[in-house]
C-alpha cells in the first residue's frame, strides 16, 4: 500500500469515528477503539474478548462502567501504525518486527511500548517446487508469497538466515524471491500451481490447508531459525493512554488474559468464535479446533523471543535504538512475568 492510500484509508477511520469519545473522553464515558488486525489464528483472543465482552467484564469489575469498546475492521501494520499514532485508536495488534520498528521511532514522543504478547506459532515455508530441497536452491524462477516484503516476520527471519549462513552482508539474499499477498490469496495461487508463486512463508491455520495437498513440502519453519518459540502477535499502544486511563489499560490486560485460557482450556468454543468471525476464510469449526490443539501454538502474554529481533534488526540498521532487554520493549505490568 502506497503512502497516498495509506492516508486516504486512515482519513476514512477517523471520519468514522469522529465524535465518537476518545480514551480520555470528557463527555462522560470512556471508548477504547481496537481493530480486530489481519485476521488468522493469531488474533484469536482479540475475537474472543469481543465475543465475551471481557474488557467490559473487568473494567466493570474494577468500578469502570461507563466504558465501551469499539471493535474496527482494520489489518496491516502500516495503517494501525498510522491510527495508533494520530489517535484513531488506542492499541494496535501487530507481529514483533513491526512492533520494535514502532517502538523504535516513537521513544522520546509517542513513546509506544508492548502490552503483552497475544500468541507464539511457528511461520513454515512451504513449497511445490520439488527442485527446492533447501531455501539455498532458490533460483530467479522462484517466488515466496509473503505478507509484506522486508519487514514482515517471514522476511525478518530468513534475512537472519541469510546472515548467520552467507554474513552479514548477505542479509538481503533472499528478498528479491518475495512478493506481497495476503495469506488467503497465497494459499490459492500456490496450489493453484500456475507460475504467480511456487512456495509461501505462511502461519496457522493455512499451513494446515496447505501440507494436506502432496504437491506440498515444508522447507523450514521459523522456530529452526529462532531456536525455539517466538511471539506471534502482541498488542501495543502509546504512553499516553496507559497514562491517563489506568483502569481502562488493566481491564485490557485482564481480559487478554482470560481470553488466552479460554482459548487453551476450550479449543472447541475458541474455534467457533472464530469461525463466526471469519467464516468468508473457508475453515470449517472441525479444522480450526485441529489447529488450536496444536502443541506448537502457544497463547501466551509472556514475550519470546523478541530480544533476538530487536538485536539483529539494529545489526542491519532497520531500528537505531537496541533495547537492553525485553522488558525495555514492554510496559511494567508485565515484567514480573517471564519473557525473552
Amino acid at each position: 500500500m502506497t503512502t497516498h492510500s495509506r492516508r486516504g484509508l486512515l482519513a476514512l477511520v477517523a471520519a468514522a469515528l469522529l465524535g465518537a469519545g476518545c480514551g480520555d473522553s470528557s463527555s462522560g464515558g470512556t471508548e477504547i477503539r481496537i481493530p480486530l488486525g489481519a485476521g488468522g489464528v493469531g488474533f484469536l483472543p482479540l475475537h474472543v474478548m469481543r465475543a465475551r465482552a471481557l474488557i467490559e467484564k473487568h473494567a466493570a469489575a474494577a468500578g469502570l462502567t461507563d466504558l465501551t469498546v469499539r471493535w474496527i475492521n482494520l489489518g496491516g501494520p502500516a495503517v494501525m501504525n498510522d491510527a495508533l499514532l494520530s489517535g484513531s485508536v488506542y492499541f494496535i495488534a501487530a507481529g514483533p518486527p513491526a512492533f520494535i520498528t514502532l517502538w523504535d521511532r516513537t521513544r522520546g514522543s509517542a513513546d509506544v511500548r508492548g502490552v503483552a504478547a497475544m500468541s507464539s506459532l511457528p511461520m513454515y515455508l512451504n513449497t511445490t517446487n520439488p527442485a527446492l530441497a533447501t531455501i539455498d536452491d532458490l533460483t530467479e524462477t522462484d517466488k515466496i508469497a509473503v505478507t509484506a516484503v522486508k519487514v514482515s516476520i517471514p522476511s525478518i527471519v530468513m534475512q537472519m538466515y541469510a546472515a548467520q549462513r552467507y554474513g552479514a552482508a548477505e542479509a538481503f539474499r533472499f528478498d528479491r524471491y518475495t512478493v506481497t499477498m495476503t495469506h488467503a490469496d497465497a494459499v490459492v495461487a500456490l496450489l493453484a500451481g500456475g507460475n504467480q508463486v511456487n512456495a509461501h512463508f505462511t502461519s496457522p491455520p493455512f499451513h494446515q490447508r496447505e501440507i494436506k495437498d502432496p504437491r506440498v513440502r515444508t522447507m523450514l519453519d521459523t522456530d529452526d531459525i529462532m531456536g525455539g518459540a517466538t511471539t506471534f502477535t502482541m498488542l501495543s499502544t502509546t504512553a499516553r493512554f496507559r497514562d491517563t486511563n489506568p483502569q481502562a489499560y488493566a481491564a485490557v490486560i485482564a481480559a487478554l488474559e482470560e481470553a488466552n485460557e479460554l482459548i487453551r482450556n476450550d479449543p472447541q468454543t475458541a474455534a467457533e468464535i472464530l469461525f463466526a468471525a471469519e467464516a468468508a476464510a473457508g475453515f470449517s469449526v472441525e479444522e480450526l479446533v485441529e489447529v488450536l490443539r496444536d502443541p506448537d501454538i502457544r497463547f501466551t502474554t509472556a514475550p519470546e523471543n523478541l530480544e533476538k529481533y530487536a538485536e539483529f534488526m539494529h545489526e542491519i540498521g532497520s531500528i537505531e535504538n537496541e533495547p537492553e532487554s525485553w522488558r525495555e520493549l514492554f510496559f511494567p505490568e508485565i515484567h514480573g512475568g517471564p519473557g525473552s
